[in-house]
C-alpha cells in the first residue's frame, strides 16, 4: 500500500521525485543527500519497481521458513514440473468452502476466481516472502 501511495504518476514504479516525497510524507526526514543513497541501493535502472522497493525492505527468511514455504510450493504443484499453474490451484482449492459460493452468492468459479486474484504474475517464493514481510 505504501509503496501504490507514493507511486503519484501510477507508472508502477518510482523515480527519485516520488520517493523522496513519499520519504517526507511518512516523516522520514533524511536530507537529500541520505535520500539520494538509499534510492541508489534500490534503484538499477533510474526508477525503483515494486520488487526492488519490497526486496530492500523485507528481511531475508530464515532456512526453517523457506523449508517450509517449499513444501507448501510442492503441495501447489500438483504437476512437479517446477510452476505452480491455475490447473494445479484447481487441484488444491475447494470453492466449495468459500463463504459466497455457501450462501448461493457465487457459483464455483466466481470463487476460485476470487482465490486467484490473491496471486501475483511473480515467482512463487518472491510472492511468499512479501507475504511474511508484511505479516512479521
Amino acid at each position: 500500500m505504501t509503496f501504490r501511495i507514493m507511486d503519484d504518476d501510477g507508472s508502477k514504479s518510482l523515480d527519485f521525485q516520488e520517493f523522496e516525497k513519499g520519504l517526507e510524507n511518512y516523516g522520514v526526514s533524511v536530507g537529500k543527500d541520505k535520500a539520494q543513497q538509499s534510492f541508489a541501493v534500490m534503484d538499477k535502472d533510474g526508477t525503483i519497481n515494486f520488487d526492488e522497493f519490497l526486496e530492500k525492505l523485507r528481511p531475508s527468511m530464515s532456512s526453517a521458513r523457506k523449508q517450509v514455504i517449499n513444501q507448501a510450493f510442492r503441495k501447489f504443484d500438483k504437476t512437479g514440473d517446477g510452476v505452480v499453474t491455475i490447473e494445479d490451484l484447481q487441484g488444491v482449492y475447494n470453492s466449495k468452502h468459500h463463504p459466497k459460493y455457501k450462501s448461493g452468492e457465487w457459483t464455483e468459479e466466481q470463487a476460485f476466481r476470487s482465490f486467484l486474484e490473491n496471486f501475483d504474475s511473480g515467482p512463487f517464493l518472491a510472492n511468499l516472502t512479501g507475504i511474511q514481510a508484511s505479516s512479521d
